[in-house]
């Protein structure tokens, strides 16, 4: 059989579990990231596990498609915390994870070519032949995977959100987000606020943990998580510019919450500096991403790809997707599932099986399905989506699919014939 080359174009959660999905089936893969470091807003959140990621994740074990799953578990600085309106949480170390990833994803064979903005897809027909980046060097490939992600360049933050805020997507060093999915002429889409506009903010930003009192420090180093209450007078209210809309509750108005995941993520999009720096402990706040924190966050959610349930995009032959380019979908987790898909996907396309889509009688099947049908309509455009609240998590609830009994998901997932299916060699 021929040798099958894939080319992943950028090096988020998504693409770079497209990646070892697709090395693990037996392809040569190129890892195409626009930046120096792979991970994106990864290289920055760090919440796994909380409410039905628990469940997707034990899932995507059974299924084969653990191993990037596993490396948070091992790296995380705190497990099995709850913080408003979720349990059972890890909170992965943002410094040691993304450098074990790597090692991880070249130990595979795959090949990252950092700085390697893609600028141009070379077609023939409904069929992309060749990428060429923004230093004119081409990456042909049999198949490809856009996980570009959606959010920024700096015209859309500057036009829906509060101006490039300097978060660590970094588009002023590397150049903007570009989609290859609207490089290669599909039709995109673009999500709105709860208010009609487009896009949503990022829905948290960090705090430079040692700017922080010694007793919030404390806190943080002990159990992960730390719950401030705030005076009236110094609340600021960001919950429906959230794209994280599990965490826009009621509780992350009236409180500051911190996480330890290595910095002190602070659950809101942005908050003045200074009123931040009138409540107790907060004194000598920094923010460390975004390093404007106080103004905005970056903005998500636009130019997301059609796409059928195995993660083709529609209208482009030999091109699938996954992470936020897939849809309303938000979180890791999520960026992940798809990811690993997508990247088999792509490698069965490739060598005449056919994509297959994952059974709904599963989390991680009915997410995917869901959120493309709930995108054809208006409403449902609204809406952002994830494993671990809001629309979404009540619907795995009321569907019975929300479990942290991990015999229970394994029955799941073999029920219908998926175990293993992410660590199956196919070349």
């Amino acid at each position: 059989m021929k040798n099958v080359k894939i080319v992943i174009v950028g090096g988020g959660w998504a693409g770079c579990s497209a990646a070892l999905s697709a090395a693990k089936a037996g392809a040569q893969v190129t890892l195409l990231e626009r930046t120096d470091m792979i991970l994106g807003t990864g290289l920055v959140g760090g919440i796994m596990r909380n409410n039905g990621r628990y469940t997707a994740t034990e899932e995507i074990i059974a299924m084969g498609g653990g191993d990037l799953f596993k490396i948070c578990d091992e790296t995380s600085r705190h497990k099995d915390i709850e913080f408003p309106g979720h349990k059972h949480a890890s909170l992965y170390d943002i410094a040691k994870t993304p450098v074990a990833i790597e090692k991880y994803l070249l130990d595979q064979g795959i090949k990252i070519i950092y700085e390697s903005r893609v600028v141009k897809a070379q077609m023939d027909g409904r069929v992309i032949i060749a990428v060429e980046d923004q230093n004119g060097k081409r990456h042909d490939g049999d198949m490809f995977v856009d996980s570009t992600g959606t959010a920024g360049p700096m015209n859309n933050c500057s036009k829906f959100g509060n101006g490039c805020a300097m978060c660590v997507l970094r588009c002023p060093t590397y150049g903007g987000r570009v989609s290859l999915a609207g490089l290669a002429g599909a039709k995109e889409v673009t999500g709105k606020k709860k208010d009609g506009t487009l896009g949503a903010m990022s829905g948290s930003c960090k705090i430079y943990k040692e700017s922080l009192s010694n007793e919030i420090q404390e806190v943080l180093n002990k159990s992960g998580v730390a719950v401030i209450p705030v005076p009236k007078d110094l609340a600021e209210d960001h919950l429906d510019q959230k794209a994280c809309q599990q965490y826009a509750l009621k509780e992350f108005k009236d409180n500051l919450i911190f996480l330890d995941t290595g910095h002190a993520k602070f659950m809101t999009p942005f908050y003045s500096i200074h009123k931040l720096r009138q409540v107790p402990g907060c004194e000598n706040a920094r923010y460390e991403d975004p390093y404007s924190g106080g103004k905005g966050n970056s903005v998500r959610y636009f130019n997301m790809a059609p796409r059928d349930n195995s993660l083709k995009v529609i209208g482009v032959d030999n091109l699938f997707c996954c992470g936020e380019k897939a849809g309303l979908l938000v979180g890791h987790t999520e960026a992940m599932v798809t990811g690993l898909l997508a990247g088999l996907n792509s490698v069965r396309q490739a060598i005449g099986l056919g994509p297959i889509e994952i059974d709904e009688s599963t989390a991680v099947g009915d997410a995917i399905s869901f959120v493309n049908s709930a995108m054809q309509t208006e409403d449902g455009m609204g809406k952002k989506y994830t494993f671990s609240g809001s629309v979404y998590f009540e619907r795995m609830k009321e569907k019975g699919l929300y479990s942290i009994d991990k015999e229970e998901i394994a029955r799941r997932v073999d029920k219908v014939g998926l175990t293993g299916i992410f660590d199956q060699k196919l070349l």
